[in-house]
């Protein structure tokens, strides 16, 4: 691997397990948009396995450009070049059509408006029955679901009050008001989830 390309050891990590699931929920040919790429290892990896979709990256523009040694290096046919995209600009005209959306550990970095925009963008984004997917830890009524992901939360908060893990009753509120319904709740390696939610409306 070249000394500049970045990585992500939780990327290395998750990409499988993560891999296993959405060669189940995005089955069809289609376009999925990925929020907040990061290092590219994540759409190299899963543009590689699943042929039939093209991959379409996105990230913060300050950071778009982060993913492109992974990109460079796979040479896939079907990775879009990276979009720059914030979610809370409220301008998601460039985003192409798309049939899903897939983010892995965003949701407890941004804060909280971002992940409401999130969440609002891909709600107009997504065709009728689209699927959206969401990766990383969530507390449960306020508890969290290990005393690593506690001190994980811990950590976040005391480097910026505006992150942390995110609980799932708020984000179904979300979800509903922005007309995605969470269908399915997976147990994920490392007291992660992955969440998979649907337009449906």
């Amino acid at each position: 691997m070249p000394k500049d390309k970045p990585f992500s050891q939780a990327c290395e990590n998750n990409r499988q397990p993560i891999l296993e699931k959405l060669s189940g929920l995005f089955k069809q040919p289609g376009t999925i948009l990925e929020i907040g790429t990061g290092t590219g290892q994540h759409a190299v990896h899963f543009a590689g396995h699943l042929p039939h979709l093209t991959w379409q990256p996105s990230d913060r523009p300050r950071n778009t450009q982060l993913c492109i040694p992974w990109l460079d290096d796979a040479m896939l046919p079907n990775i879009s070049p990276p979009l720059p995209l914030d979610v809370l600009a409220g301008d998601w005209a460039q985003v192409p059509a798309i049939s899903g959306a897939f983010s892995a550990n965003t949701a407890h970095i941004m804060a909280w408006p971002e992940v409401e925009a999130m969440f609002r963008g891909i709600g107009k984004a997504l065709p009728m029955g689209g699927t959206f997917c969401l990766y990383g830890p969530f507390s449960y009524a306020g508890k969290h679901t290990s005393p690593s992901n506690e001190r994980f939360d811990s950590s976040l908060r005391a480097q910026a009050p505006h992150m942390g893990i995110r609980d799932i009753e708020d984000l179904q509120r979300l979800g509903k008001a922005t007309g995605l319904t969470m269908e399915q709740d997976f147990d994920m390696p490392a007291n992660n989830r992955l969440l998979v939610w649907r337009r449906s409306e």
